[in-house]
């Protein structure tokens, strides 16, 4: 059982050896990138419930 846990941790180890790591300014960048265009979603969201809203409210 532990021979296989330690087997695991290992070959995950080796693994992440081979990951191409961001650097520090890619990492910022598309942070900023995703922040952006969640907030532009959140207000397009916000928008169509809007004027779904004033739609239903002339309606009923």
């Amino acid at each position: 059982m532990f021979k296989k846990i330690s087997k695991f941790f290992a070959e995950v180890k080796q693994e992440f050896a081979k990951v191409s790591w961001p650097t520090r300014n890619e990492l910022k960048g598309t942070t900023i990138v995703v922040m952006v265009l969640t907030a532009l979603l959140a207000l397009y969201i916000f928008g169509i419930d809007k004027i779904l809203q004033m739609v239903l409210n002339i309606i009923f």
